[in-house]
């Protein structure tokens, strides 16, 4: 039997556009505390500066610097209920599946799939069964399976050692993904999207890093894997 290579994922801008989700959650958790509002550039630029995979902490940070002093734990809360509403209906329903066209499924035919994402595992599997109910990533690493988030490489090193591969590539849209790629040994494949306001600023960080390749979007992807 002929061991698979491995690609593993992170989910936010890169299988699924959250300009509208929590990009815009950032922006009216910000404004709730500050009566600011921030813009995704704003945002974008933090992203490319690194440091900045946590969400509600980066809402914290953007408060702060914009003359609040907040409680994390109360905009966590606010940024839940922005995000996620009553049942899923809030912000998190704005969001919009990047990995079409059958992809995933001739992706599965050559690579094992699998996912690390800054999400909260239950959260990152309700988006695959919404978007994507036949697609396999196993296994699928969130917050809370890791003791420290990216840029450290804690879940990567996980899906390392719970896989048998032959080679192994992580596909991430921020400085973070790219450094904990890179701290893990992984070749990185960055993503910087058309929509991305600072795209070129990030594809020449990317690298500059190190990436071992840069995309537009995943649809370049199977012509960029050797």
């Amino acid at each position: 039997m002929i061991m698979q290579g491995l690609l593993i994922f992170d989910m936010d801008g890169v299988l699924v556009d959250v300009t509208g989700s929590y990009r815009q959650t950032v922006i009216q958790t910000v404004k709730h505390f500050t009566g600011i509002e921030v813009t995704n550039q704003d945002i974008q630029a933090l992203k490319n500066r690194g440091g900045s995979n946590n969400d509600w902490d980066l809402a914290v940070e953007m408060i702060c610097a914009n003359g609040g002093s907040p409680d994390r734990d109360e905009v966590i809360a606010a940024f839940r209920r922005i995000y996620l509403g009553e049942n899923c209906n809030g912000l998190i329903s704005q969001e919009r599946w990047l990995a079409g066209d059958g992809l995933l499924a001739r992706l599965a035919e050559r690579w094992r799939l699998a996912l690390f994402t800054g999400r909260e595992r239950w959260e990152a599997l309700h988006t695959l069964a919404k978007f994507a109910p036949q697609a396999v990533f196993d296994p699928v690493i969130g917050m809370e399976d890791v003791a420290r988030e990216k840029p450290d490489p804690d879940g990567l090193f996980k899906i390392l050692r719970e896989t048998e591969h032959s080679e192994a590539y992580y596909i991430g849209d921020t400085m973070d993904d790219c450094r904990a790629a890179l701290a893990a040994g992984v070749p990185f494949v960055g993503v910087a999207g058309p929509d991305n306001p600072l795209r070129e600023d990030l594809r020449a960080r990317f690298q500059q890093e190190g990436a071992f390749a840069v995309v537009s979007d995943l649809s370049e992807l199977e012509r960029t894997l050797p």
